[in-house]
C-alpha cells in the first residue's frame, strides 16, 4: 500500500484531503462540461441508452447513473443522494426518471453552489451536508443514491446506518463503489452488518473499464488544460483513464468495483 493510500485509511486525514480537493476541483472544473466526477460504464455490445443531445457527451458517466439508479422503479418518489458531485446524475435522474422529489447532498459547498446555479429542474434541489450525519428526519426517502463516494467516508459503518435511518419502510438504497484490496474483507464485513438486505450485487469493473476507455480522450484534455503540470498524474487516477493507477488495479484484480441494491425491511 502507497503512502497516500495508508493516509487515506486514517479517518480524519482522508476527511480533511477531500475538503480541500473537491472544492479544488470545482473551482478548476467548473463549466458546462464538467457534470459528473465519477467514473464511467459500458459494456460489449454498447449500451444503447438513448440520450438527448446535450448529455450525448456524458453517455459513459450517465450509464453508471442509470445502471445504478434502474434497480428499482423511482417514477413518483422522494430519493436523496448522498455525495451528488457536480449535480449531473441528479439532473439526469430527475429529467428521465421522474421521481416526486430529488434532494441532492454533498460536502463540498462550493460543488453544491455549483449545482443549484447550473441545475434548473423542477422537483430537484441541492443543499450541503455531511453523509454521516444526514440532516433529514427518520424515514424521510423512498430511495437513497450512493455513487462512488463511500470510499471517501471516514466512517463507512456510520453512513450505512444514516442511510437506513432515513429510507422509509421498503425503501431502498442504491450503491456502487470500489475498494483497493486491502479494505476488501472490511468493506464486505461493513455491508454484511448494515441494517439492510441485500437485493443484489454485481461485480462491474469490467463494465467500468470499458467506461473508462470510452472517456479517456475527454479525460485527458481536461487534464492538460484545467489542472496544473505537477497534478497531472493525480488528475489521470482520478479520472481513471487507461494506463492510470486505477485503471490497472481493476484490469489486476486489485481493486473491485461493485454495485447494490439494498432494501430495508
Amino acid at each position: 500500500m502507497s503512502i497516500i493510500e495508508r493516509l487515506l485509511n486514517i479517518g480524519f486525514i482522508r476527511k480533511a484531503i477531500w475538503r480541500l480537493w473537491y472544492p479544488f476541483l470545482t473551482r478548476r472544473l467548473r463549466g458546462d462540461e464538467v457534470l459528473f466526477l465519477n467514473y464511467a460504464f459500458d459494456s460489449e455490445p454498447p449500451v444503447a441508452l438513448p440520450l438527448a443531445p446535450d448529455d450525448e457527451p456524458n453517455r459513459a458517466s450517465i450509464q453508471l447513473y442509470h445502471h445504478v439508479a434502474s434497480q428499482v422503479d423511482l417514477c413518483g418518489k422522494n430519493v436523496l443522494e448522498v455525495s451528488c458531485g457536480h449535480g449531473g446524475g441528479a439532473s439526469w435522474i430527475t429529467r428521465t426518471m421522474q421521481p416526486a422529489s430529488y434532494t441532492g447532498l454533498d460536502l463540498n459547498p462550493t460543488g453544491i453552489r455549483f449545482c443549484q446555479q447550473r441545475h434548473a429542474v423542477p422537483g430537484l434541489s441541492f443543499m450541503q451536508g455531511d453523509a454521516q450525519k444526514l440532516p433529514f428526519a427518520d424515514a424521510s426517502f423512498d430511495a437513497v443514491i450512493n455513487v462512488e463516494a463511500s470510499h471517501c467516508y471516514p466512517d463507512f459503518p456510520r453512513f450505512l446506518r444514516e442511510v437506513a435511518r432515513v429510507l422509509r419502510p421498503g425503501g431502498h438504497f442504491l450503491y456502487t463503489d470500489f475498494r483497493f484490496s486491502e479494505l476488501f474483507a472490511e468493506w464486505d464485513r461493513d455491508i454484511a452488518a448494515a441494517p439492510l438486505t441485500v437485493v443484489q450485487m454485481r461485480d462491474i469493473g469490467q463494465n467500468v473499464l470499458k467506461g473508462m476507455e470510452r472517456n479517456a480522450e475527454r479525460s485527458l484534455a481536461l487534464i492538460r488544460e484545467r489542472l496544473p503540470r505537477f497534478m497531472h498524474a493525480l488528475g489521470r487516477d482520478f479520472a481513471g483513464v487507461p494506463g492510470s493507477r486505477v485503471y490497472v488495479a481493476i484490469q489486476k484484480g486489485n481493486l473491485r468495483y461493485r454495485s447494490w441494491c439494498f432494501r430495508k425491511d
